[in-house]
């Protein structure tokens, strides 16, 4: 880096009383470190939403249409439109406020159909807020089931429909004015590949990355053929004038900090924005996020997807909600299981143990009883194995089934589980494998469920080995950097059939 650096400077002339005097290197750093404010600040709003107009006028034209749709619909020749009406456009309001920022209907970049399909999700949560809303204070029965169903299918179809037509009028837009203002990256890392191919995607960016700049070692294994390699950092002076450059994105490696920091000051001069792109991609991360406290950049390195009490309390709902149905619809089941275990063995119909839960707090997890009693070393489990003698006849078909799991929509009641979530393995696996397994007890960053993405993608019962249970490690962490309540439905829908596919023993 530094015969990088030592390239991007100019020399330096300053006028003293009508006389021009010569900086050479050492009085240049001195002369710089002059000009450091004497007091460390914080900028007021570090982080800012630098929005578009065009995401204004989506914002708008939205919101809009949403109200306008409502105001027709419930002022037709023969419709009795109330009060609740106002209220029920109020409510929309605010709740398209909080839910459209939060799913990022027009926050996020994608395609078409990426972007339908992030409109209809969000305006679903917004419908279902509305119906809470209504049964908690007791006005349902105050609207026409007609009246919102109508007004719900014409607010996502127009809603769609203007954001479809506004992608298409930017894009004319833009190639009439001609924007495309060169960019360049500086860095090579994955991170770097990924913001340069975004930019070039992305029609609604007024720039264009030209191409990559770094040294010969790190650009070996640059594999983006539609930005090509540029030079090494000792040519960025000359990129920069001989192609007009107006934008630099560093995405450097967070080893090679010195040489972002050093290369930030270098460009100072150089008229140019300098944006930073942190690559933290070779850390370990659990649910990464950027956000500000008090005019400071926070990087989550490690953070539970559900430290925010809204997301939280979304998942809680489903989770009462539908265990609450699955208790009411599997009551017969469940007092037949209980009945044949008491008939066919001596013991308790349920079997209870200790596991650990959200951020390892301890719980007793409820299962129906599968196997015989025996004495059992507390500190140490063994698990099932196929054909294993300590199952009963009962046991192995709800084993088999994962029936003996339906007790657990009890723990989900009572808030020590989920129905979607990491499975909870027994106390003695979790000091064994946190010992074997890097970031093993990072699972725990969730409450546990009763299935999960390890689940559905083969990874039940028996983990015979230590490369299947970091398999199934993996697979929890990749659910928690990506939780959803739609990824939680979405597991829910394919637990049936991952039963079939892949039995238990």
């Amino acid at each position: 880096m530094t015969h990088a650096a030592n390239s991007l400077k100019a020399p330096h002339v300053a006028t003293q009383q009508g006389e021009i005097v010569a900086f050479d290197e050492h009085s240049e750093h001195r002369f710089r470190d002059s000009k450091r404010p004497t007091k460390s600040t914080v900028p007021n709003r570090l982080l800012r939403d630098r929005q578009t107009i065009l995401h204004w006028i989506q914002w708008t034209t939205s919101l809009a249409w949403v109200l306008g749709t409502l105001h027709l619909v419930t002022t037709q020749p023969g419709v009795a439109a109330s009060v609740e009406y106002k209220f029920l456009g109020v409510a929309t309001v605010m709740l398209m406020l909080v839910i459209y920022r939060w799913v990022g209907v027009f926050h996020r970049y994608g395609s078409e159909f990426a972007s339908a399909m992030r409109m209809t999700q969000a305006w679903v949560l917004v419908l279902l807020a509305l119906v809470l809303m209504t049964l908690l204070i007791g006005t349902a029965a105050a609207y026409s089931p007609v009246l919102v169903g109508l007004w719900a299918t014409l607010a996502l179809a127009g809603q769609i429909g203007l954001q479809m037509l506004s992608r298409v009028l930017s894009r004319i837009w833009q190639r009439r004015l001609q924007v495309n203002i060169p960019a360049i990256v500086v860095g090579s890392s994955q991170v770097a590949r990924h913001l340069a191919e975004s930019i070039n995607r992305n029609p609604f960016l007024p720039e264009f990355v030209a191409g990559v700049v770094d040294d010969p070692a790190y650009t070996a294994r640059w594999s983006a053929d539609d930005v090509p390699v540029l030079g090494e950092l000792a040519d960025l002076p000359d990129l920069l004038r001989d192609m007009n450059v107006d934008r630099i994105y560093i995405a450097m490696p967070m080893e090679r900090l010195p040489d972002v920091a050093q290369l930030q000051n270098e460009l100072l001069e150089r008229n140019v924005d300098i944006i930073w792109a942190p690559d933290i991609t070779g850390m370990n991360l659990i649910n990464p996020c950027v956000r500000e406290l008090a005019g400071v950049p926070l990087i989550s390195l490690s953070e539970s997807p559900l430290s925010s009490g809204g997301r939280a309390f979304m998942k809680a709902l489903m989770d009462v909600f539908l265990a609450s149905a699955a208790l009411v619809a599997l009551a017969p089941v469940m007092l037949v299981i209980a009945a044949s275990i008491k008939a066919t063995s001596k013991g308790p119909v349920l079997f209870r143990q200790q596991r650990h839960g959200w951020d390892g707090m301890l719980f007793e997890v409820w299962k129906f009883r599968s196997m015989i009693l025996h004495d059992a070393d507390q500190h140490t489990v063994v698990q099932a194995t196929n054909g294993d003698p300590r199952v009963t006849r009962v046991g192995r078909f709800i084993r088999r089934t994962s029936l003996d799991e339906l007790p657990q929509l009890f723990n989900v009641l009572n808030g020590t589980m989920s129905l979607v979530g990491p499975r909870p393995h027994a106390v003695p696996h979790n000091v064994m494998y946190s010992r074997l397994i890097m970031a093993y007890m990072a699972r725990h960053r969730v409450k546990p469920g009763i299935t999960g993405l390890a689940q559905v993608r083969g990874h039940r019962g028996e983990t015979a080995s230590v490369e299947k249970m970091r398999q199934r490690v993996q697979l929890d962490l990749e659910y928690i950097n990506n939780w959803s309540l739609r990824l939680d439905l979405m597991i829910l829908l394919r637990t049936p059939l991952a039963l079939v596919a892949h039995p238990a023993y």
